[in-house]
């Protein structure tokens, strides 16, 4: 029986990495190097660290990686505008609060970033327990951030089901023994994802309800 939803952020509950992948892919054009949306969606979910030794690897240019960052994050503002809830997800949100079953988040990313994006949305009153890189030593793929998610929530991992959009995520989700339904966006939509229980294409798919059915059948 499923006792809690953990739910990723970056991708998964707004389409923050469609909007890097635009940014990056400008910014490098520059540096005379085509970003591919296959090779940017392997490092979805983890670190940059592995983004940049991609960067590294294709840019016959020395780079200076605080440059980069910087004119990233400029493009992104502008991009971004005002962000929106991925189709579905404050309906599973609701209909998790109504059926009792607990919820939390798990992400990669800062604590600061994470937490200012779901209060905007007005949805951090949903999270009952919230992971970041800053309460672990390792993020996705290694499982130690939804190993804390669980053990922070009191529950076995095979009463909790993740909501995840990349393979890093997937891998973390079942290395901790969590069920996994996989919700790709745009960038990671052409993943070879498996070892999952169930794949939607957003949240406004299937009701929760549903969802939670065909996780029991299996």
């Amino acid at each position: 029986m499923i006792k809690a939803l953990v739910f990723d952020f970056d991708g998964l509950i707004i389409d923050t990495e469609s909007v890097w992948y635009d940014s990056y892919r400008e910014v490098l054009s520059g540096y005379g190097m085509d970003l591919k949306i296959e090779d940017f969606s392997k490092v979805i979910g983890t670190t940059d660290e592995v983004l940049y030794q991609h960067i590294r690897e294709n840019v016959e240019t020395k780079i200076d990686r605080d440059t980069i960052e910087k004119e990233t994050h400029e493009i992104y503002k502008i991009k971004m505008g005002e962000p929106v809830l991925r189709e579905g997800v404050e309906d599973y949100l609701k209909a998790a609060k109504e059926k009792g079953i607990r919820i939390a988040l798990a992400s990669s990313s800062s604590r600061q970033w994470v937490e200012g994006y779901i209060r905007q949305l007005g949805i951090i009153e949903y999270f009952e327990v919230i992971k970041t890189r800053d309460d672990v030593s390792k993020v996705k793929p290694d499982p130690e951030l939804y190993m804390k998610a669980v053990e922070a929530l009191g529950i076995e991992s095979s009463e909790a089901l993740a909501f995840e959009d990349s393979l890093n995520g997937l891998m973390a989700a079942r290395k901790a023994g969590l069920h996994c339904a996989i919700v790709p966006n745009p960038v990671t939509s052409n993943l070879e994802f498996e070892d999952y229980q169930v794949r939607i294409s957003s949240m406004g798919e299937m009701t929760l309800d549903a969802l939670l059915d065909k996780i029991s059948d299996k």
